[in-house]
Parts: structure tokens; C-alpha cells; sequence
């Protein structure tokens, strides 16, 4: 009898039996189905010198799954860092909401965030200039909350159609695979409803010296709303207790160079040491009576409610204290997403934030798969859905959660056989938003007024020592490279902010224009 059929005589080896002494409390290396694998970096072959051998599932299993380890990165925010953290409730707005997780004071709820550019791709700079994306996904006992923010109160566009065309030209041109300063620069020039959201991004404010030093805003218009039907306008905003601390372009340029990565270095290295960032919520409220009077629509994502009028009430503290323990799985496929609303919190009728609440789930349906919400980052603390069923990794969830095993043996339908509960469902309030009109493709029509904001961002700015020159300084640096049609059609519209500004833009941009001009010819 060989040796072989001897030890399958006595029983079958384990995987553990065949481990050296010293590593038999150490986990076993196998390939994907379990098999163990005596030395993971050899290949089958035909002797020293000859092919490999299809049979060497090791190996085929190491290259297929490294071939595809890589998702979709994001079309937008594509560059980010996160961690995990608390919400605690510090004033009690009962008065204003029933969303079971902003009542108590002294209520925590466990947090995720996300921090992000905008326009660059996943390997760009940090210090770019560029808005930033601030989300938060609260994991409350009504399911997930998310926040969809950005570190502007404002944004470039108020017509949701606009965007792709928007995103298109702050990115790469088709032919050079290059950024395009006149793409850029043609598109904002044409719609200039941007122009409050350009005076942010070309001062420093436009340049955030880390994720912890930044605010965050809604931007969007929400509703709190109540059991009876009523409800109240809200913006959010969270207020940095780091301080507010900026770069200016030579600043930014340099860490772009240096450190690519610093506000992600920054963020994880300040958690690490256990220096928790943390932010003061607050919220702007409006009743619907006074948005049917506001002297424009509370749903334009280009303007701002004046807090003079509509004071900053505090709400509750974010604070960050736990980093990932897995980049990829717990901040890469993270999903955020506006449509993602706990019972007391409602969308507006903002056309941007409505297109939002189907683009982004339809994103993550794209990157992630249609069991996104079964990601652990993802997966809410309670989830009961039987028909939503199959798909890619199915009955892969946390074991926090119902939804065993797609559901095993559950109905795929609300069976009469089956009991499940219901929550009782809020009264309509009569008084509530009614809308009734014809079918018409509308467009938002561009006025002085919408000039105003920008323009008091200019005076504020002029209060602020250097920041007016910074802010001349920036546009034309990045200007000077469009063409010269393109380039008038933006000094008329700083000329509409201010006159001055569009006069020192011009000057400033035209001077580096005719510079650049000489150096090319002395190297001719």
C-alpha cells in the first residue's frame, strides 16, 4: 500500500494538520474556494523552462480577480477620504421636526463621512481648486439619513439639465484628453447664473486648507416635517470648530506637488492621534408663508438665504473619531445619496435636488450593483424588503440586519400569509404644497438680481486683507489660457458683478496674455 492511500487510511489531513508548529494559530492561505495553497507566489509549469498550465486554478484565480478588483470610480467626487463618527443632539427642535434621531437632547447617532473633490479624477491633488463634497450617512432606527453636501452654501447651476454639459467642460477635453481653460471658461461665460458659485471657487476660499478646516452646507432647500402635515423650509449648515483656514494658489500649487494627498493624510493622521474633528450643525428655517413672499425662488441653488433674516438656530455636533479600517470596502463603496430620508425629513421642490434623488442611487446601482444597500457601510440597522430580491451578490448582508440569504424562503410579494408590519401613516395637511400647471420646457431667466450675492461676496472679500487681489490674481492665471473671445465674454461678466472687478480682471488677465506671448517667442 503506498503512502498515500496509508494516511487516507488513517482519516483525511485538515488544512491545520498540515501547518508548521508554529503556525498553527495563524489563519491558512487558500485560493478562493478554500483550497489550501503551500506557497502562493509559484506557478504550475512544464518543466524549468516551459508553459504554464491552464490547470493551476491558483493562479487563474489570483489574475481574473485582480483583473476586475477595480470598480467604476465616481463620475463626480471622484477623490475622497472618510471616517466614522457621532452625532449628538445639543437643542431640542421638536417643534420643527418628528425625525426620530434629531429628538432628545443628548441623543447620539452612529456616523459615516465622506469628504471630497469635485471635478478630478481619483489619483488628482487635494489642494486642487475645486469645490468640496461633504457627506454623512446617519445610521438611525428609521433607516439611513444622508447628508449630500458641499463646503459651498451655493452651486453653478439652477436647471438639473445643465448639468452633465457643466461637468463636461471642468473636465477633459475629447481631442487632447487635456483640461481646457476655454471649455471652462465658454460654459460659465454662457451661463452665468454660475457667477456666485465662480466668486467662491476663485478666492481662497476656493482652496480649503484641509476637510477639517472647511463648512458644510445643504445648499439645497429641505422640509422638516411633523405627524399633522405641517412643515417648515430648512437649510443646513455645519460650522467647523477647527477654524475656517485656507490656501492661497502658491500654497495649493505647492502641496500639489509635494503632497498629493494631504487633506486625506491630514484627516486620517488627526483621528489616529485622537485630535477628533467636529462641527456645529445649525439650520436655517423659512415657513411656506414666507417663501410664497421671498423676493426669489427659496429652490435656486445659486443664491443663499440671508441670515439676518433667517438666523443660524444650533441643532446638534458632528463629531469624527474612528478611521476606516478598510479604505476600499467602507469609504470607496460608500453610498450616499438625498433620496436617502428618515420620516420627518422631506425633498423641496428644488429641481436640482429632485433630479439628485434619482441620479444618485442610479449611480451607485451602475458603480456598486443593484444590492448596493447590502454593502455594509451602506446596509441600514434595520432593513425588511422581500421584494427586493436577486441580482448581483444577493444574501450578502451583515448579520445586523433581516435580510438573511435574499430573504430565504420569504414571499417575494406582500403575501396575505405572511404578516408585516406597517407603520401608521402621517396625516396630509390641507395647507400643504398643491402644484398645478401645463407640461412646458422651463428655463430660468437671467437678471440683474442675480448678480446681487455675487457682488456683496466681492465687498465681503474687500474686508478680508489680500483676498480681493488673491481673488483677481486666480481668475487671471486660469483665464489667460482661454481664447480671446471667450476671454471678453468673462470680463462682461465680472463687469456685471462690479465694474472694477471686470476692469482689474481684464487688465490683470490681458498682461499675462501678452507675457506668455514673449516667452513663446523668445523661444522661437
Amino acid at each position: 500500500m503506498g503512502k498515500d492511500q496509508k494516511t487516507q487510511g488513517k482519516g483525511a489531513s485538515t488544512a491545520e494538520d498540515m501547518l508548521e508548529p508554529q503556525y498553527k494559530d495563524s489563519p491558512v492561505y487558500t485560493t478562493s474556494s478554500g483550497c489550501p495553497v503551500h506557497n502562493p507566489l509559484a506557478s504550475q509549469r512544464l518543466g524549468p523552462n516551459g508553459p504554464l498550465l491552464l490547470q493551476d486554478f491558483h493562479l487563474i484565480d489570483l489574475l481574473s480577480h485582480f483583473d476586475r478588483e477595480r470598480i467604476p470610480e465616481r463620475v463626480v467626487h471622484a477623490k475622497g477620504a472618510g471616517a466614522y463618527g457621532e452625532f449628538e443632539v445639543t437643542h431640542d427642535i421638536s417643534d420643527l421636526t418628528s425625525a426620530s434621531f434629531l429628538l432628545g437632547v443628548g441623543k447620539k447617532t452612529k456616523c459615516l463621512a465622506r469628504f471630497s473633490t469635485v471635478g478630478g479624477e481619483k489619483g488628482s491633488a487635494d489642494s486642487a481648486r475645486d469645490p468640496r463634497g461633504f457627506a454623512v450617512k446617519f445610521y438611525t432606527e428609521e433607516g439611513n439619513q444622508d447628508w449630500v453636501f458641499n463646503n459651498t452654501p451655493i452651486f453653478f447651476l439652477w436647471d438639473p439639465a445643465k448639468f452633465p454639459s457643466f461637468i463636461h467642460t471642468q473636465k477633459r477635453h475629447p481631442q487632447t484628453n487635456l483640461k481646457d481653460a476655454t471649455m471652462f471658461w465658454d460654459y460659465l461665460s454662457k451661463n452665468q447664473e454660475s457667477i456666485h458659485q465662480v466668486m467662491h471657487l476663485f478666492s481662497d476660499r476656493g482652496t480649503p486648507y484641509s476637510y477639517r478646516h472647511m463648512h458644510g452646507y445643504s445648499g439645497h432647500t429641505y422640509k422638516f416635517t411633523k405627524p399633522d402635515g405641517t412643515y417648515t423650509y430648512i437649510q443646513v449648515h455645519l460650522k467647523t470648530n477647527q477654524g475656517v483656514k485656507t490656501l492661497t494658489s502658491s500654497q495649493a500649487k505647492s502641496l500639489a506637488s509635494s503632497n498629493p494627498d494631504h487633506a486625506t493624510q491630514d484627516l486620517f493622521s488627526s483621528i489616529a492621534k485622537g485630535d477628533f474633528p467636529s462641527w456645529t450643525v445649525y439650520i436655517q428655517t423659512m415657513t411656506p408663508q414666507q417663501a410664497a413672499s421671498f423676493p426669489y425662488s427659496i429652490f435656486d441653488l445659486t443664491k443663499v438665504w440671508p441670515q439676518a433674516q433667517f438666523p443660524l438656530r444650533p441643532i446638534g455636533k458632528l463629531t469624527l473619531n474612528q478611521n476606516p479600517k478598510n479604505y476600499f470596502a467602507e469609504i470607496e463603496q460608500a453610498a450616499f445619496s438625498p433620496s436617502h430620508l428618515v420620516p420627518g425629513i422631506e425633498p423641496s421642490a428644488d429641481p436640482v435636488l429632485q433630479s439628485r434623488l434619482f441620479s444618485y442611487p442610479d449611480t451607485h446601482r451602475h458603480r456598486l450593483g443593484v444590492n448596493y444597500h447590502s454593502i455594509p457601510a451602506n446596509c441600514p440597522i434595520h432593513s425588511f424588503n422581500p421584494i427586493h430580491r436577486d441580482g448581483a451578490f444577493a444574501g450578502v448582508s451583515p448579520p445586523h440586519t433581516h435580510a438573511h440569504g435574499n430573504y430565504g424562503s420569504e414571499p417575494n410579494y406582500p403575501s396575505s400569509f405572511r404578516p408585516i408590519s406597517y407603520p401608521p401613516k402621517e396625516k396630509t395637511n390641507p395647507e400643504a404644497e398643491f402644484w398645478e400647471g401645463k407640461i412646458t420646457p422651463f428655463i430660468w431667466e437671467l437678471t440683474d438680481a442675480d448678480f446681487i450675492q455675487a457682488r456683496d461676496l466681492w465687498r465681503v472679500l474687500g474686508r478680508q486683507e489680500g483676498q480681493q487681489e488673491n481673488f483677481v490674481g486666480n481668475v487671471a492665471e486660469h483665464l489667460s489660457q482661454a481664447r480671446e473671445q471667450v476671454r471678453r465674454r468673462v470680463y462682461g461678466m465680472f463687469g456685471r458683478v462690479d465694474g472694477e472687478l471686470g476692469r482689474r480682471i481684464e487688465e490683470r488677465t490681458e498682461a499675462r496674455v501678452r507675457r506668455e506671448k514673449v516667452l513663446e517667442m523668445a523661444k522661437l
